[in-house]
């Protein structure tokens, strides 16, 4: 029962005026990437002291997990002031993709790699998948939806390779937005999972069989596309289940599921703090369906929108949870 999280630790005010200040020109890039790289260092010491198992970056670098990716590509723009609304009163710039989609350079491999210096627990690397960037986008008419998909995939197995030539040996996609992809006509169902599927399949097939491939999807009903989970075959699944119970779990369990999974312990989109006890007796369900092997603990989401205030004794109370199992105690 390996103890993660999903990527993202807060966002603070500070943080987001430090890359406000890297864009406006007020800081130079050296002044901000030894800011950037203080902040991983914190992120780093905070999951060493409460002792996670497989550690994150805690992506301070990144303004959004599309944004960032896009910024990066060729074939990407985007607007000065054009924001959607996310959920509640978060907002999001997404980007309009206008050309064919590429690459200069690896994108995350640095920041990666130095975290993972930081460290002997591996440090996963995260990556936004070729769908959702795709589906949080606004896309060119020119050209079929899946072949601009297999474009970003294209750039997303590039990424994949560079970060295993660089020594990483976890790597999680993020797919957030695939069951937003969904045509309104059930009829057109199985044409969006094929090649959505294949462009996700694609994306990872770089990926050595000693790299383990997680994947993380947010708020949907798996009852209805277990198939396509069960097709697009990571490793671990990372999933949200707080809010819904055990209820969308018996599905995997009736269907064999066989790979590892994350069901989300506790629910990141409330600000409430969740008890060891509280968080034991969930671990305790989650047995009750999965076995001891297959089974990783986690939160829902990521972690961007809280405080740390909430984050810390949240994530502090899922390992000793954790391990309370793990001794077959219920230590509170």
């Amino acid at each position: 029962m390996p103890t993660t999280t999903i990527g993202s630790f807060p966002q603070t005010e500070s943080l987001r005026k430090l890359r406000q200040d890297r864009k406006r020109g007020i800081i130079t890039e050296d002044d901000y990437i030894t800011k950037i790289r203080d902040c991983i260092d914190s992120c780093i010491a905070f999951q060493e002291k409460i002792g996670l198992d497989v550690f994150v970056h805690g992506e301070p670098e990144r303004n959004d997990m599309v944004e960032y990716f896009g910024e990066q590509l060729a074939g990407f723009v985007f607007t000065q002031n054009g924001w959607v609304q996310s959920y509640g009163s978060r907002c999001v710039k997404p980007p309009v993709i206008l050309g064919d989609v590429g690459r200069q350079k690896p994108m995350t491999v640095d920041i990666i790699s130095y975290a993972q210096r930081k460290t002997k627990k591996p440090v996963k690397g995260i990556l936004t998948g070729p769908v959702t960037i795709l589906n949080w986008s606004f896309v060119r008419d020119d050209m079929e939806r899946s072949e601009v998909c297999e474009q970003i995939a294209l750039v997303i197995r590039d990424e994949i390779k560079d970060l295993q030539d660089a020594g990483v040996s976890i790597i999680q996609v993020d797919e957030a937005a695939f069951k937003e992809g969904y045509p309104l006509r059930k009829t057109k169902f199985e044409k969006y999972e094929n090649w959505a599927i294949q462009c996700f399949q694609l994306a990872v097939s770089s990926a050595l069989i000693s790299t383990q491939v997680h994947m993380h999807m947010c708020y949907s009903d798996f009852n209805d596309i277990i198939h396509v989970l069960e097709r697009m075959d990571a490793d671990v699944l990372a999933i949200e289940t707080s809010r819904s119970g055990n209820k969308l779990l018996k599905v995997f369990n009736d269907r064999g599921f066989k790979n590892g999974i994350g069901p989300g312990v506790y629910d990141i989109h409330s600000p409430r703090v969740p008890s060891v006890g509280e968080l034991t007796d969930k671990i305790r369900q989650l047995l009750l369906v999965f076995p001891v092997s297959r089974l990783w603990i986690n939160p829902d989401c990521g972690l961007k929108t809280r405080k740390w205030a909430e984050v810390e004794p949240s994530l502090r109370n899922m390992v000793i949870a954790t391990r309370n199992i793990r001794k077959g105690s219920i230590e509170n």
